[in-house]
């Protein structure tokens, strides 16, 4: 058993600012998570801060490119680092974001990875939106989170989606993207790029993990695969505070089933959680439920002696009925 390390990445320099005179608040969410006793109840060990640049977006008018750059880049670098020490330690490294902009970092690491194993390593990409916004579809870029697959498909400034020289971190057919929602903006571009997607619809419809064992098996190239959790894959309804909350999403009970069915896999070298905004959740009512989630979806890594302080996922079995 791989035991899960714990590493905070609370950035939210791939976001705009929501209003003029305030900053994201997903840079709290792993605080908010720790408070609920997240890396305990995982038995994990606890991998510290990575401490992200100064939010500052300054004058950036479309146009501009993307906003805050210069620091992705340089977190990206760091992040990548940190995710490699600890899988070099034989860990399970839990990424608590932050914004979507950690990917890059995550990218970069599976990246290097590959080119010292000789392999490919994909991507398992679970998200309410496809974040496929770059210069070839959109007018302009702006806000990394809402670019990330795109620049780690190698799409878009080469400050971020070539650091290294490694453009892409992932190559097209090696993505699944899960739970968009079926209206999703860039819907088309991900299918003739040839990524393997599948809409929260049909996740929904299929299960959590079927949706799971369906993923693995479109990765079965790949030398291994990251997985990114975006908590807006969540529907509106039972999941507000985020980013950009929508409707149509999935379940709490389907979000367990999908990450215990990917990370159950010795494929799966590590997971991400983004966009979770304390800031809508002055009770920490959803900070309690997403870490329910993530702790019952977790299971499949943990050791007996945390195994036996941990209960199993709550729902047995493929369930649609929302909570």
């Amino acid at each position: 058993m791989r035991r899960i390390a714990v590493l905070d990445a609370p950035s939210n320099l791939g976001l705009r600012p929501p209003t003029a005179t305030s900053v994201p608040g997903c840079a709290k969410a792993p605080g908010a998570l720790r408070d609920k006793g997240l890396v305990a109840r995982l038995d994990a060990r606890d991998a510290g801060c990575l401490t992200p640049p100064r939010y500052d977006p300054g004058d950036w008018r479309p146009g501009d490119g993307v906003s805050h750059a210069p620091q992705v880049h340089s977190y990206t670098l760091r992040l990548a680092d940190r995710i490699a020490t600890i899988i070099d330690a034989g860990e399970f490294p839990l990424v608590l974001g932050g914004d979507c902009s950690i990917l890059l970092g995550s990218g970069l690491a599976m990246r290097r990875l590959g080119a010292e194993i000789e392999g490919r390593i994909g991507l398992v990409f679970v998200d309410g939106h496809s974040d496929f916004r770059h210069p070839g579809n959109a007018p302009y870029v702006g806000a990394a989170a809402g670019e990330d697959l795109a620049l780690v498909t190698g799409r878009g400034q080469a400050e971020l989606a070539g650091i290294e020289g490694r453009r892409p971190y992932f190559r097209d057919a090696d993505v699944v993207v899960l739970g968009i929602r079926e209206n999703d903006e860039y819907r088309l571009d991900l299918q003739a790029a040839g990524f393997s997607v599948r809409a929260a619809p049909k996740l929904r419809a299929e299960g959590g993990a079927r949706t799971a064992q369906w993923a693995r098996e479109q990765l079965s190239d790949c030398a291994g695969f990251w997985l990114h959790v975006d908590v807006d894959v969540l529907d509106a309804t039972i999941m507000p505070a985020v980013d950009a909350p929508s409707s149509g999403g999935i379940a709490f009970a389907e979000l367990e089933l999908l990450i215990a069915g990917l990370v159950s896999s010795p494929h799966c070298l590590g997971i991400e959680v983004t966009i979770f905004d304390p800031d809508h959740d002055p009770k920490g009512t959803y900070a309690a439920e997403l870490v329910e989630t993530l702790v019952a979806g977790l299971t499949p890594l943990l050791s007996e002696r945390g195994a036996a302080n941990v209960p199993a996922p709550r729902v047995p079995s493929d369930s649609h009925v929302t909570r």
